[in-house]
């Protein structure tokens, strides 16, 4: 995949996960990734078919009346969805790293405040609030005054978009070019390890 107008590409692909899920709106249908799965595409339509998952069970859980059981339940898989896209992520940016890692960096090289996966990542969660922003300055039923405020947040939404695109392929140019270098740490999440959170190794 080029590099060049990288964060289009991954735009494109989001929007296709997010029109797959819409199909059943399932939080349980089977995801069916079109891209081959060595491939970087099959990393970003897989990550976003995660958030877009994600983004509706936080909805479902936060229904008033829902089953404290049930909760718990999609509290649990929540939990585990976080993790799966921090790992995702994380192979996202293995992925630059073997694509610059032979590089000749500049004498004055910089390194950026964020990997670019995880740039990706926010763009990935930008393109849910797209769509789903678009559905509320939809709705027939709502008040005038909701569609109105929800316009003008998508609106802010879109420059939003336009700015982070922009600034994760000037990033990647920067990158190819060697002004800047890429370093990637591991989130080491401590709440669902068993050996680092108190409240699971205390019960061993």
């Amino acid at each position: 995949m080029n590099t060049d107008l990288f964060s289009q590409c991954c735009t494109e692909i989001f929007n296709k996960s997010i029109e797959q899920y819409h199909k059943t709106d399932d939080v349980d249908a089977v995801i069916d990734n079109p891209y081959p799965k060595q491939s970087v595409e099959y990393l970003l339509f897989l990550k976003n078919s995660i958030d877009t998952v994600q983004w509706h069970l936080e909805d479902i859980i936060r229904k008033p009346d829902i089953d404290t059981v049930e909760a718990l339940q999609i509290k649990r898989r929540i939990d585990k969805s976080n993790q799966d896209r921090t790992d995702l992520v994380e192979l996202i940016d293995n992925y630059f790293l073997d694509k610059f890692k032979n590089v000749v960096k500049s004498p004055d090289v910089k390194i950026n405040t964020e990997s670019p996966a995880w740039a990706i990542d926010r763009l990935s969660i930008l393109a849910l609030k797209i769509y789903h922003m678009r559905i509320e300055t939809l709705r027939t039923e709502a008040a005038t005054e909701h569609i109105d405020a929800c316009k003008q947040k998508l609106e802010v939404l879109l420059e939003q978009q336009i700015d982070l695109s922009t600034a994760i392929d000037q990033l990647l140019e920067d990158l190819a070019s060697g002004k800047k270098y890429m370093k990637t740490y591991k989130q080491m999440k401590m709440y669902n390890d068993p050996n680092l959170n108190p409240e699971l190794y205390n019960k061993k």
